[in-house]
């Protein structure tokens, strides 16, 4: 019964492979003549906007084309491999792994399937080879791991990568030849040949003249207290060692220096700041006293000059 599975899943296997090839074949020939025909176009609307003058436009325009360019010649190969498997299908069934003659055109058409969806039939090819030799097959073509098999061209011709200036700028040369155009190429020549800065990141080089406002300031640094209990405040010096370097410290945070330091009658700074504290608070006491006396005498003159006004007018 199993036997009987298996040369019926041969021949399924065989029909629809064959069915989806010649599809995709006539697809991809149908779709290179419609692409020929829109690269003229393209090409000559490049070759009147270069003998306008409008060379901006021109070298914009000159990606697309050759982005058309390469899915043509990719188209091209792919095709050919699609007629290599077609007429080696009955091998394919007739073995369980994939042959080694045929990996190269295999491993391509399941690499260019999701990157060309104009041929869908390249996709129903690659569900059928992923239902033979397995999903991890398919996953390394993909990922293009070590001995994929894929064709070098068609990861190149297929790739996402913007072409260069000088690809750009060798096309822009051909089409100007083509429609025999005395154009001037040094313009472009120099566009390309710039190096433009990314934004983004930010400069990357910094002018001499602002590099010296922009050199750091010394830093004073604070270093340990001496063992008699005094403060002193060095600056730090370049060469110093970055070990002895210490951040300053608070009085809060360190009772056992203030309680060492002696109060002197000739320097009244190195008191701690608990004690002047505590003796600017009677003075402001004394102070509030003499504002508040002063404020009852004014009340009573105010009073007695109120009473000899009332005794004039009562004169």
């Amino acid at each position: 019964m199993s036997l009987l599975n298996q040369l019926f899943n041969r021949g399924v296997f065989g029909t629809k492979c064959k069915t989806c090839l010649n599809l995709g074949i006539s697809r991809i020939k149908l779709l290179q003549n419609k692409r020929d025909v829109q690269l003229k176009n393209m090409r000559k609307e490049i070759a009147q906007f270069l003998q306008a003058g409008q060379e901006a436009i021109a070298r914009i325009r000159v990606e697309h084309v050759i982005r058309e360019q390469n899915i043509w010649a990719a188209y091209e190969i792919l095709e050919l491999f699609c007629e290599f498997v077609l007429a080696r299908v009955p091998i394919i069934e007739s073995q369980r792994e994939c042959p080694t003659e045929l990996r190269e055109a295999i491993s391509s058409i399941i690499f260019a399937a999701p990157r060309c969806s104009d041929v869908p039939d390249l996709m129903q090819i690659t569900n059928l080879f992923t239902a033979k030799y397995g999903k991890e097959f398919v996953s390394a073509v993909s990922e293009l791991r070590p001995d994929s098999g894929v064709n070098r061209t068609i990861i190149e011709k297929l790739s996402v990568s913007g072409p260069s200036g000088e690809a750009r700028l060798k096309v822009l040369k051909e089409i100007a030849k083509e429609y025999k155009l005395n154009w001037d190429s040094s313009d472009t020549e120099a566009e390309f040949s710039k190096k433009h800065e990314d934004l983004l990141g930010g400069p990357k080089h910094i002018s001499g003249a602002a590099a010296p406002s922009q050199a750091p300031a010394k830093q004073i640094t604070f270093s340990s207290p001496p063992a008699n209990g005094a403060h002193s405040i060095v600056p730090a010096d370049i060469k110093q060692e970055p070990q002895y370097l210490h951040a300053p410290r608070s009085l809060s945070k360190t009772p056992s220096f203030t309680n060492e330091i002696q109060p002197s009658a000739n320097d009244d700074k190195a008191r701690p700041v608990s004690e002047t504290k505590g003796e600017t608070r009677p003075q402001s006491s004394d102070i509030l006293e003499r504002a508040r006396a002063a404020i009852a005498s004014a009340e009573h003159a105010s009073a007695a000059a109120r009473q000899a006004a009332e005794l004039v007018k009562s004169l």
